[in-house]
């Protein structure tokens, strides 16, 4: 399948399906793990690549296979990649490489303050720091409100604030909103379904969150 360009991706998965079960296809087809992004309608969507995981031995990558991407399905062209982890004052943080091993980025794991969970934040240089939560506390109080009275008039509420944290439990991935300001930078599912919403964010870092995964 017919890559695309990485920086024109404004939604993506990162899957191995490319081509989906629809209501004119019965069988989905398989191809290798990439970051794909979804074209065409209904009855004949497809996930199209965009950037490659890295599979098989680490050895000769740059990181682990799973946080490596290239740009070809031949992986000859190195991409980006997401360094090990580290502990610094209590947060997790990922730094994230391009193709010349150059940094463009860190993404760091706050941890959580009960009731909550943990929160996101990216660090993209030239550009103001943007944090990733739970979409139920996202935003100024009047968001906040909206979102619990919409949910409400629907009866679906149901205890969403009365487990030990305030999250999407019991209905799949979590949704998170990526804020700089006041202003939506990003969205995403759990990791594996991601909106972007401003052009200036390095398309390499929404990648990078995706690999490591909201965990």
């Amino acid at each position: 399948m017919e890559p695309v360009a990485w920086t024109e991706v404004w939604e993506f998965v990162v899957s191995t399906v490319e081509r989906p079960e629809t209501p004119g296809r019965g069988t989905a087809s398989q191809g290798a793990r990439a970051v794909r992004v979804p074209r065409g309608g209904r009855f004949d969507k497809v996930l199209a690549p965009c950037a490659y995981v890295a599979s098989g031995p680490s050895r000769g990558l740059p990181a682990a296979p799973g946080l490596t991407l290239f740009e070809d399905a031949a992986r000859r062209r190195l991409l980006c990649y997401v360094a090990a982890p580290q502990e610094v004052d209590g947060e997790r943080h990922h730094v994230v490489h391009d193709g010349r091993g150059r940094v463009i980025g860190v993404i760091k794991r706050i941890p959580p303050k009960r009731p909550f969970r943990h929160t996101w934040r990216i660090e993209q240089p030239g550009h103001p720091e943007i944090t990733g939560r739970n979409e139920w506390v996202s935003g100024g109080l009047k968001d906040i409100a909206g979102r619990a009275a919409g949910r409400l008039l629907h009866g679906a509420l149901d205890g969403a604030l009365a487990g030990p944290e305030l999250s999407d439990r019991g209905r799949g991935p979590r949704s998170l909103e990526w804020r700089s300001g006041e202003e939506i930078v990003m969205t995403s599912a759990g990791g594996a379904h991601v909106r972007i919403r401003k052009e200036w964010l390095d398309r390499r870092l929404a990648f990078a969150f995706a690999l490591i995964g909201d965990a």
